[in-house]
């Protein structure tokens, strides 16, 4: 079974405008989507639309819209009960330039964050592959990734961590006796996590020069991370595994919306897993799922017969 959780859930609203978006102007919608979001639920239903078995655990109320949005996707989910709300992400295109503007959720209470991570403890098994995905609603504490890797790591299951800022510095922290077994950063969250300048990583990467990230992600692994892998928008990706370290280009597609790109290629990258694929295969997978989700619009989560992965286009580093 493989597992999500999102601590933060969110409906994600996409507005496509005729034009661009400019401050204090008079703009018309042209497209309107409303989708489920919050990143563990986007990898989730990656996994699920793949066929594997899947749950993913968030917070919210039983009538909350955004638990009407994941029926009609059939996604299996737990939802932990609480008083408020789901925030709503809200996403602008305009032209080619996309604007995010995101709710930092409600509050939560001290019992509410513990039946959150109570229900997350019930739905795992020791051969579980556990995904612990985005930001973390208000009331929980920074180091609550940190906590759970801890808490988690007896029961056996495989874990993974994709989150960034507070939550990320604080994993950062405890890697020593809280290192995951996978993460996934872009490049600014890979320098949060290392101290290195992510803008600086991915120009150089941009250039072939790949000495930077690779200090980078083998720092990662000299902590106890297992696999690191780093998403690097049209850079393309970096893996690195006990097995060596790999680049993979960004396949030449049309970008319409990048929001669900990094989740899409950790749902790529978990499906490869699933399927004992090696690392090359497992990076080119997680590649195509990233270049599937940004040609679509909205927070579009690929099926697999919308990715095309080149697993020639793999090259050791």
């Amino acid at each position: 079974m493989i597992v999500t959780l999102t601590a933060n859930p969110s409906i994600d609203r996409t507005v496509t405008l005729s034009g661009k978006l400019v401050p204090g102007g008079v703009h018309r919608i042209v497209e309107d989507r409303t989708q489920p979001g919050g990143k563990g639920i986007n990898v989730a239903l990656g996994v699920h639309r793949a066929g594997l078995p899947v749950s993913a655990v968030f917070q919210a109320r039983s009538d909350d819209p955004l638990v009407n949005l994941l029926k009609k996707a059939e996604l299996p989910y737990r939802n932990s009960p609480v008083s408020g709300p789901v925030r709503t992400n809200l996403t602008i295109v305009g032209g080619n330039v996309t604007t995010k503007i995101n709710e930092p959720g409600t509050q939560l209470t001290a019992a509410e964050c513990e039946a959150l991570e109570e229900a997350l403890m019930a739905a795992i098994s020791p051969t579980d592959t556990i995904m612990l995905s985005g930001s973390l609603a208000p009331g929980f504490p920074a180091d609550e990734y940190a906590r759970l890797v801890r808490r988690i790591r007896p029961v056996g299951a495989w874990i993974g961590v994709d989150t960034s800022d507070e939550p990320l510095a604080a994993l950062a922290e405890h890697l020593g006796d809280s290192a995951p077994d996978f993460v996934k950063p872009n490049a600014d969250e890979l320098g949060q996590l290392t101290g290195h300048d992510g803008g600086a990583i991915e120009d150089a990467v941009t250039r072939g020069d790949f000495s930077e990230i690779h200090d980078a992600v083998q720092w990662l692994r000299s902590r106890g991370v297992s696999e690191v892998l780093v998403t690097l928008g049209g850079a393309g990706a970096v893996l690195a595994t006990a097995e060596g370290t790999w680049y993979a280009p960004s396949p030449n597609v049309r970008v319409v919306s990048t929001v669900g790109a990094g989740d899409s290629a950790t749902a790529g990258y978990i499906i490869a897993r699933a399927a004992k694929r090696d690392a090359p295969e497992r990076l080119a997978l997680a590649t195509a799922y990233g270049a599937a989700a940004v040609s679509m619009p909205g927070t579009t989560i690929p099926s697999p017969q919308d990715v095309h992965p080149d697993f020639a286009a793999v090259r050791s580093i």
